[in-house]
């Protein structure tokens, strides 16, 4: 199909170093590789909790697309925007959700309840849904009542490493995500305090998403047993995380929730074995003979598959292999493109 006019609206700074950003930076000059003239709207940050003002803004940078110009709209602002005004847009929707919001840990019984029912009714209001993995679609037919022809999966892609593997000694440990309660990098502390007796040090790399929990991990690590082993880089370069993937041996992410989890296709097409727990679509992100998956927020079951991974060479060489076999049957980001694109068009051509 021709490419169209479509635009993207996305909260706050499109370069915010989190998987959910990296993916939609990606998808928009994927689109506009491929020919789209894609208008980027830039929406106020404070989604998902806008003040009335944001809504407002938000609302009217919406209504300013034209008619005939689908927006795909950002799952932070899709699931938190007001029904009634999101109904009034003239142009053709498509959500973009990597996991409802109503599914995010730490909210209030009244927090979740309220965004599922904004989530359940902006869903009725949509074209189409673009969404990262199969769980995600799942969550949308079973718990949305989505109907299964109105979702569409678009894999995000990966970039192929820039340095080739240089492991260091002794083993580096490394856990990629955001500092946010979901991504479990308590509970990863919390195992590696049982490993004291095993040679290894451990990078924790991500952006301070949630203050409060950046300084009780801050805390919680000085406290532990094996502090001067475990070092929180808070959000570092690109080349510096190239740098910290090629040298560790081992990728961990004690996450108690993914929609899917791009730093697990980034440890994949570098062969690292994962260690890494059984929710979300994690299981059909990691195959079972990259990693090894434990139940979430289990730090002794956490501790337990790094000290197998460190301790038995057969297996980590086993899974390590497992991985890079992964890793080269992952698509790139032309085809998490294309298939937008595909989506775009048909919506375009039934609003039409």
């Amino acid at each position: 199909m021709t490419p169209c006019p479509a635009a993207f609206a996305i909260p706050g700074d499109i370069a915010t170093l989190t998987g959910g950003y990296l993916y939609e930076r990606r998808l928009l000059d994927g689109l506009r590789l491929i020919g789209h003239d894609m208008l980027h709207l830039e929406l106020p940050a404070s989604f998902p909790d806008p003040s009335a003002q944001d809504m407002a803004v938000a609302l009217a940078a919406l209504a300013s697309v034209p008619a005939d110009r689908p927006v795909i709209l950002d799952g932070l602002v899709f699931g938190a925007i007001d029904p009634a005004g999101l109904v009034q847009i003239r142009a053709p929707l498509v959500a973009m959700v990597h996991h409802p919001l109503a599914t995010e840990t730490a909210l209030t019984p009244g927090q979740r309840d309220h965004l599922f029912a904004t989530e359940r009714a902006n869903l009725r209001l949509v074209r189409h849904v673009l969404v990262p993995s199969p769980h995600t679609r799942a969550i949308l037919i079973d718990r949305y009542d989505v109907a299964p022809d109105r979702i569409t999966i678009a894999r995000p892609g990966v970039e192929r490493p820039r340095l080739a593997p240089s492991p260091v000694s002794p083993p580096l440990i490394l856990s990629v995500g955001i500092l946010h309660p979901r991504k479990g990098h308590d509970i990863l502390v919390e195992a590696l305090g049982g490993l004291a007796d095993l040679d290894w040090r451990a990078v924790i790399v991500g952006r301070a998403w949630d203050r409060a929990h950046a300084a009780a991990l801050e805390r919680q690590i000085a406290a532990s047993p094996v502090a001067p082993r475990i070092r929180l880089a808070g959000q570092v370069t690109d080349d510096a995380l190239e740098r910290l993937y090629a040298q560790a041996t081992v990728f961990a992410l004690a996450t108690r929730f993914e929609g899917h989890g791009l730093v697990f296709d980034e440890a994949l097409v570098r062969g690292l074995p994962i260690v890494s727990c059984r929710t979300g679509a994690v299981p059909d992100t990691v195959p079972p003979q990259a990693g090894l998956l434990v139940p979430p927020a289990d730090a002794p079951a956490s501790g337990g598959a790094l000290a197998r991974v460190l301790t038995d060479a057969t297996l980590r060489r086993r899974l390590a292999q497992g991985a890079s076999r992964a890793g080269k049957d992952l698509p790139g980001w032309d085809h998490t493109a294309a298939v937008a694109s595909r989506v775009l068009a048909e919506v375009r051509a039934a609003a039409t």
